[in-house]
């Protein structure tokens, strides 16, 4: 399913939140919209969804329009075929993981090979055996899939993901990132996935949206956005970055701290450093900069480093 949003607006108590929005999501791709808190990616999500109301705009699901000012058209959610991975997991207490999962089916009154669709979406996810337990008794990864499983069961033509791994911890969050590149690409679904976290949007994401106060800062494939940032706010915000000037970046990764043909040298002093495990974080000053630069070994805090930079490699702005 091909989502259009076009020329959408939203504003609450006459504050612009969205502003002028038009955004294409393509066919079976994993989207990710990318930003810091209160830059509108939520709010997107849930207008897709139709639990928001845009102030202005249009929104396609193909060639079928779901929401139009113009048009008087406004689709309720349960009629945009929509699957919806929630942040807090939104699970019935009281209810059985298997119950939980048939919860959308029954509430359309869609019945109709009801244990089976239920059981496929459990095998799916890998919890078919916890079909009598309930939420409590399930670990946060485990509760995280059963909100997939219900997502899919309804076998949507979208699915969204607001913010679902950010409840996790660490290792789990490297799980389920897999687990829903995984399922997503098997079901052959659009999805769309909304995250601030940089290393979730990097390594998911067949496409970035980078959002910034409403609007689009730069969308393209996750290389293109780290290799090739098109603004100041999209270099910072994505991957770490070391500047020359107001409007001149490298990547920590295209430095040595050897001396290499073709690159320039700069003088830094050591400010700071911190064992990684494989490497040490070298924090330098450069004139005045911050930088932070990766190294095999450790240095003494108050050393002159030198770092060469291949000029090839700098992006301006």
């Amino acid at each position: 399913m091909i989502i259009s949003m076009k020329n959408i607006s939203k504003s609450y108590d006459k504050t612009d939140v969205i502003k002028n929005l038009d955004l294409t999501i393509k066919d079976k791709e994993f989207t990710t919209l990318l930003g810091p808190s209160g830059c509108g990616k939520t709010t997107i999500l849930r207008m897709i969804a139709g639990l928001e109301t845009p102030s202005a705009g249009e929104i396609y699901f193909d060639d079928i329009c779901v929401y139009s000012q113009e048009k008087k058209i406004n689709l309720p959610p349960e009629r945009r075929n929509i699957g919806f991975v929630f942040q807090d997991f939104a699970l019935w207490p009281h209810l059985t993981v298997f119950e939980n999962v048939a919860f959308g089916l029954r509430a359309r009154k869609d019945r109709k090979n009801l244990e089976k669709r239920v059981m496929d979406a459990l095998e799916a996810v890998h919890l078919a055996e916890f079909r009598n337990r309930y939420p409590a008794q399930l670990s946060g990864g485990q509760q995280q899939r059963v909100g997939f499983a219900r997502a899919i069961v309804t076998r949507p033509d979208c699915i969204l993901f607001d913010e679902p791994l950010s409840a996790l911890d660490a290792i789990l969050r490297d799980e389920m990132r897999i687990e829903i590149k995984r399922l997503t690409s098997e079901l052959a679904v659009t999805a769309v996935f909304v995250t601030h976290d940089q290393m979730e949007a990097m390594s998911m994401s067949d496409r970035i949206v980078v959002l910034n106060k409403g609007t689009i800062e730069q969308e393209g494939e996750p290389e293109e956005i780290y290799q090739r940032p098109k603004t100041c706010f999209t270099a910072k915000f994505i991957g770490k970055s070391n500047w020359l000037s107001d409007n001149a970046m490298f990547r920590p990764e295209t430095a040595s701290l050897e001396k290499k043909e073709g690159y320039k040298e700069y003088e830094t002093v050591l400010e700071g450093i911190q064992f990684l495990g494989e490497n040490y974080q070298l924090y330098l000053n450069a004139s005045g900069r911050k930088w932070g630069i990766e190294a095999p070994c450790r240095y003494n805090v108050g050393s002159r480093v030198s770092v060469y930079i291949n000029e090839d490699k700098i992006v301006t702005f």
